[in-house]
């Protein structure tokens, strides 16, 4: 069985934990599934401070970025509602896990 994480990520300093947790995660489960959702200052930090090491993994929410007047650069994943997306991945099966 392969592990689904979802580390969400609403403020500056939760990213800064999921970015760690992520790390951690991936250390332990290295075929493991992760996403790191990125919302309110969450999202703003996550383009302020790029991550070479999680950034492939990170997904930022459009409602978040339009609010603070923000275009993610290309190549950057986005949602519309990172709550959205949220419940979505969870009625996958997804863990949910809040840094």
């Amino acid at each position: 069985m392969t592990l689904a994480l979802l580390i969400h990520a609403p403020t500056a300093a939760a990213l800064k934990r999921a970015r760690s947790n992520l790390r951690n995660f991936l250390k332990a489960e290295p075929g493991a599934k992760v996403e790191l959702v990125a919302n309110g200052e969450g999202a703003l930090e996550a383009l302020s401070l790029p991550d070479a090491d999680t950034d492939a993994y990170l997904v930022l929410c459009e409602n978040s970025l339009k609010a603070a007047e923000i275009i993610a650069p290309g190549g950057m994943r986005t949602v519309g509602a990172a709550v959205h997306h949220i419940a979505l991945r969870q009625s996958e099966g997804w863990a949910y896990f809040r840094a």
